[in-house]
């Protein structure tokens, strides 16, 4: 069975989110996608975040909302640090290691990333590890090439510069597969939201529904979830 962790603050969760999701589901056969807010990312300030309660409870009403089976809200790195001495930041290896020990030796496990987030993962804790344990999907969109996908790749696993070179006139799309990385790479979900512009019509009275769905925008403004931090983080 093919089964996919889809990480992120979702902060919040958004139609975006989802689309990607329902793509990638259809065109790699996914049976199941998990969708699993981070409890403490490493890379954002925690302060910045709106609690987990209130990032899950909004993955739980959009999964509820889209009405799809395949999707499955988890609370795996909320329960991963509860059972830590020290409340500390979540690493993507950790909740994938802990993750697969719930599959079956017959099951594939994929790990859904947007391509901002993968233009970094060079930075990741145990990078090389990550990007080995599992394929990737990386939801990628017109501007990038196979060049900028390899260039972000920890240097120990970039491909020589002469095999790259061609690489910047293809667009990030299919497959790529070099150095025990599997990446599937889709560019065909055109779904522009952001949670700034989110902050933003929070912060102005907009309505919400443009950009998620409508019991997510009914939980953050019944909640003032948004209000309570600055529209530009």
């Amino acid at each position: 069975m093919n089964i996919c962790l889809f990480g992120g603050t979702f902060d919040p969760i958004h139609k975006g989110h989802t689309a990607i999701a329902r793509e990638a589901a259809d065109k790699l056969n996914l049976k199941k996608v998990f969708f699993a807010p981070s409890d403490v990312p490493p890379h954002k300030h925690a302060k910045k975040l709106a609690p987990f309660s209130d990032r899950y409870e909004m993955v739980m009403l959009a999964l509820r909302d889209a009405n799809d089976k395949r999707f499955i809200p988890s609370a795996i790195e909320l329960e991963m640090n509860e059972e830590k001495s020290e409340h500390s930041s979540s690493y993507t290896i950790d909740t994938l290691e802990r993750f697969s020990k719930g599959l079956k030796k017959s099951d594939r496990l994929f790990f859904l990333i947007g391509i901002d987030a993968f233009m970094d993962i060079a930075k990741w804790h145990r990078a090389e590890d990550v990007l080995r344990f599992c394929d990737f999907i990386v939801a990628s969109r017109p501007g990038f090439s196979l060049a900028d996908i390899a260039r972000a790749l920890p240097a120990s696993l970039q491909p020589r510069a002469s095999v790259m070179k061609p690489f910047a006139k293809s667009s990030a799309q299919g497959e790529f597969i070099h150095a025990g990385v599997q990446l599937h790479l889709l560019n065909t979900v055109k779904v522009d939201v952001s949670a700034t512009e989110i902050r933003k019509a929070v912060a102005s009275g907009r309505s919400l529904t443009k950009y998620v769905s409508p019991s997510v925008a009914e939980y953050i403004n019944k909640n003032g979830i948004f209000k309570r931090t600055r529209v530009n983080e």
